[in-house]
């Protein structure tokens, strides 16, 4: 079920938000219930038959988790962490990886394998890495502990679990217990006012920008000639239709889990904006990045083991990133390729704190923003095409090699143009909304352009549905990028 398809917004959400108040707050058991039966059903809405493996990694888990609780000796903590690890990477490895391996074995051998027909179970990777991160925590911390309904509706609660964002046990169980799952009128508003917010930005964005993004790639595969011009249009156009996407997708998750009186944590923060590829990890996929810093760059040794050991675990780290991202030589490429990035960033820091360059000047500033979002750019060609030949093609089309003529019309420029100003120069929802604390991590309001919950910013917000509720009669709902890892 989509956030943005009406079974959602006109059936589901409603039932499942006047069920839940009409529980008595002090019935907390049984609000706990509720949550988790909806985001069952949520689950199920999109296929039934993978319910019951959800429930077996949940039931896998807790089982690890609390085997490790009682485990006296370190040693055998680590068995049991390394099996429970190993258990989840497996399981996900043969739903996602499974025809990826096939393909790279026929490669190197030179022999056919027959493919399986694995259909990949929606929100598998988010969950997995959800609850990996809960293994490690508890080994960790071998006296932390939650009962079973806490954790299931920590794994299941339906705004986070299709495609994140990743959040941590400590950031939303607790809330369960202080706040007895009772949501204020600011709660609400706010909640509303950012999933309106998601909602809008992927509708009225994500949506009509992506029909450009596509024409360029599909006539790429097709075999056909694209124009230089072409090829930058439509590339620059799929940066701006996944970064609105998914910060929309993100923007409405954390709106519907105030809505219940949970507040989730930041997941984008105007990651084009970025002065080096550095910040933009920093403020691209927050989680995500959270996660694979803490999981698996600090264990493997981070930097503190030299700059030889440290770009080896980046570019470790980024390609497993890639890999999660897809099972395709293009995501690999692409983690790659930030790998690279990210090691000539490392460098560039170290020369330049050795010269004792402070370099705190606008233009320096500017000159840094256009170079990591044209870094960015060239990476995203590799996410985006299917395949490799795919991505050879636009990429050879990017460099001029077949020549740069201007089109006599270019359709989506204006758009696309547009939609940069927007990511690049106006604040954020949650900076906009930064006095009402909008999410965890404590942020910063802007200087201007500061949103107050009011009847104009309502009256805005019903304009901007109304037109939604236009293009749904024109336009299929289109189901979000990270649906797709």
């Amino acid at each position: 079920m989509v956030f943005s398809a009406w079974p959602f917004l006109l059936v589901f959400l409603p039932i499942a938000l006047i069920g839940f108040v009409s529980i008595p707050a002090r019935w907390r058991t049984a609000r706990k219930l509720w949550l988790c039966a909806a985001s069952l059903v949520f689950y199920a809405y999109w296929r039934v038959e993978y319910v019951p493996l959800l429930f077996f990694s949940i039931g896998l888990n807790y089982g690890v988790a609390e085997w490790l609780t009682r485990c006296e000796r370190a040693r055998r903590a680590r068995v049991i962490l390394a099996a429970g690890v190993a258990a989840n990477l497996l399981l996900l490895g043969y739903f996602k990886y499974t025809n990826f391996i096939l393909e790279f074995l026929h490669m190197a051998a030179s022999r056919q394998f027959a493919r399986f027909d694995i259909i990949l179970p929606l929100a598998i990777s988010f969950f997995t890495f959800t609850q990996i991160s809960y293994l490690v925590d508890v080994y960790r911390d071998r006296n932390l502990h939650y009962g079973l309904l806490d954790y299931t509706l920590f794994v299941v609660f339906f705004p986070h679990l299709i495609a994140g964002p990743i959040v941590r046990h400590w950031e939303i169980i607790p809330q369960y217990a202080s706040r007895d799952l009772r949501p204020r009128r600011t709660d609400w508003g706010v909640g509303l006012a950012l999933f309106l917010f998601g909602l809008y930005k992927k509708r009225l964005l994500a949506d009509p920008i992506s029909v450009y993004a596509n024409n360029v790639y599909g006539a790429a595969e097709a075999g056909q000639l694209v124009s230089c011009f072409d090829a930058w249009l439509g590339t620059t156009a799929f940066a701006l239709q996944i970064y609105f996407d998914f910060s929309g997708y993100s923007d409405m998750a954390i709106g519907l889990a105030r809505m219940f009186g949970i507040r989730f944590p930041n997941n984008f923060d105007s990651p084009y904006r970025a002065a080096s590829i550095i910040e933009f990890w920093q403020r691209w996929h927050i989680t995500l990045t959270r996660f694979l810093r803490e999981y698996l760059y600090y264990p493997l040794g981070g930097n503190r083991r030299g700059p030889v050991r440290q770009a080896i675990n980046i570019m470790i780290t980024m390609l497993l990133s890639g890999l999660w991202h897809g099972a395709g030589w293009n995501f690999i490429v692409w983690g790659g390729l930030h790998g690279c990035y990210l090691l000539v960033a490392h460098e560039w820091r170290r020369f330049r704190e050795s010269r004792g360059w402070k370099l705190d000047h606008w233009s320096y500033r500017g000159a840094c923003v256009a170079l990591t979002f044209l870094a960015v750019l060239l990476a995203w060609v590799f996410f985006r095409a299917p395949n490799m030949p795919v991505a050879a093609n636009v990429l050879s089309a990017m460099a001029a090699f077949d020549g740069f003529t201007l089109p006599a019309e270019a359709p989506g420029l204006a758009l696309t143009l547009a939609l940069l100003a927007l990511a690049f120069f106006l604040p954020n929802v949650q900076r906009l909304l930064a006095e009402y604390e909008p999410v965890l991590e404590h942020i910063s309001a802007p200087t201007f352009l500061r949103l107050k919950l009011n009847a104009f910013t309502g009256v805005a917000l019903a304009i901007c549905f109304f037109a939604v509720i236009r293009i749904h009669f024109y336009a299929p709902t289109s189901p979000f990028l990270y649906f797709n890892f």
